[in-house]
């Protein structure tokens, strides 16, 4: 584990190293504090500085919609919670003290803040079904939000858009914002173990094994809904194959390359406002 977590930052390109440092300290949990176990603290400082750093990313891109929008990460030894930006802060403007870890029953058990209560119901239920989910990332970005009025899936018209291919859910109706515990666990049951979902008349949402790579399939996803809108607006898009497409999904689409891809954004931010990292 020590070798794992030395340093989280510095990890090169193994998507799975993320995952395998939060499994490692789900079986050594039981009764272990920061006081005793030192690299815990360590390690949970570069995770929310991660978080951090993605959430000003949004925030950068102009992914704020009012009080919307949220991206969550499973903490590395209690990982029957998580972190999430609180309710109110622009993702402009969060910093690490805003972030709060709130437990499955949506309880707020460290940090102070208010719980939005949709990234409550969604990515509790994620969390909770899918263990493997480090991060999930959600906002009400325009052309997510565009695109998912339409009521489909992306097509292959991209190689950026075969990330996706055989990938993504769709929600194919809306019921409200999402409070209704209900609606959370069927948002859950119909991404099942698929890396996104479009949300009808709502936007979409993206998870990955971690924070990184939820955020870049985030991003990804937005400027693909963007490609489609403006292609079919200008005529009618030819689709990849669909053998190509499948082929390309495993090129572009694999959780090492959503963490690599996403490698640019951190490095921008930090150079832009390097005393992030304290």
């Amino acid at each position: 584990v020590v070798a794992l977590a030395i340093p989280y930052l510095d990890l090169v390109a193994f998507s799975l190293i993320p995952l395998i440092i939060f499994q490692a300290f789900k079986q050594f949990s039981d009764g272990l504090s920061m006081t005793k176990y030192p690299m815990y603290a360590t390690i949970l400082a570069n995770i929310i500085n991660i978080i951090l750093n993605y959430i000003l990313i949004f925030g950068k891109f102009g992914f704020d919609e009012g009080v919307a929008g949220h991206i969550t990460v499973r903490d590395p030894m209690d990982t029957e919670t998580f972190w999430v930006n609180p309710m109110g802060r622009s993702f402009k403007q969060v910093c690490v003290s805003d972030l709060i870890r709130v437990d499955h029953d949506g309880q707020i058990v460290e940090g102070q803040g208010i719980l939005n209560g949709a990234a409550f119901t969604i990515h509790g239920h994620i969390h909770q079904s899918r263990p493997e989910v480090i991060a999930a990332a959600h906002a009400h970005s325009i052309y997510g939000k565009s695109w998912s009025s339409l009521g489909r899936l992306l097509d292959p018209i991209t190689q950026d858009a075969c990330a996706f291919y055989g990938d993504h859910a769709l929600l194919d109706d809306y019921t409200g914002v999402v409070v209704d515990m209900t609606e959370g666990e069927r948002l859950a049951r119909v991404l099942g173990p698929k890396k996104a979902i479009i949300m009808q008349n709502h936007g979409h949402l993206t998870v990955g094994g971690s924070v990184e790579e939820a955020c870049w399939w985030y991003v990804t996803m937005e400027r693909s809904c963007q490609a489609q809108l403006l292609a079919e607006a200008a005529g009618t898009p030819q689709p990849i194959p669909k053998e190509m497409a499948a082929h390309t999904q495993q090129q572009v689409g694999s959780r090492l390359s959503g963490w690599f891809s996403a490698q640019p954004m951190f490095d921008v931010i930090l150079a832009e406002q390097p005393d992030l990292l304290g």
